[in-house]
């Protein structure tokens, strides 16, 4: 059973390290920047690939810094996400984030992960995460990949106008409540014969 609490940060308030500059921080860093395209994220590196460099410079709020690891660069983020090639690095990454209680992502160890970078889906205001429990990133990615075709662009258009409807209605919690179930329940019907 998965017993992820699933919960959408803010991350452009956040200070996030990356540390990894290859592939595997490529990948990170490319995620990170498609759902929160302002993220705030320092990344510490003994060298980037191309591919990373031109994901940083494209970016507004990434910081590159061309070092080795140390846990200097842990002093004011709120999380960090280890990538770097040496699991003995990402390791060592892990405990000195856990010992000042900052929530951690150790790349391919679920064993080593506060959290997870699940498949995510955004189509305007509306996000969709996936998770499998970190049994199978490419079971999400198709799943992601199907939600991305199915799910038409005029959905958020649809959004916008539950929402401005919402801000229209009178009356308590219960009756908004009551009233956009009745809305919205037909978004769920089922076709009748």
């Amino acid at each position: 059973m998965n017993h992820l609490y699933p919960i959408f940060l803010k991350v452009h308030q956040l200070n996030v390290l990356l540390v990894g500059g290859g592939f595997v921080g490529t990948e990170k860093l490319s995620f990170l920047l498609k759902s929160s395209p302002e993220a705030h994220v320092t990344v510490v590196s003994k060298e980037f690939n191309e591919e990373f460099l031109e994901l940083a410079q494209s970016a507004s709020h990434v910081t590159l810094i061309e070092d080795a690891y140390h846990e200097k660069y842990l002093g004011g983020k709120h999380i960090v996400i280890a990538a770097t090639n040496f699991p003995e690095v990402n390791k060592q990454i892990h405990g000195e984030a856990k010992e000042r209680f900052i929530l951690v992502n150790v790349a391919d160890t679920p064993a080593l992960c506060d959290f997870y970078l699940g498949g995510i889906v955004t189509k305007g205001n509306l996000k969709i995460a996936i998770s499998t429990n970190g049994k199978s990133p490419t079971t999400a990615k198709r799943l992601r990949e199907l939600f991305e075709e199915i799910l038409p662009e005029e959905i958020d258009e649809l959004l916008e106008n539950l929402n401005a409807y919402r801000a229209t209605l009178k009356g308590d919690f219960e009756y908004k409540v009551k009233t956009m179930n009745e809305i919205t329940g037909m978004l769920v019907e089922k076709e009748r014969a």
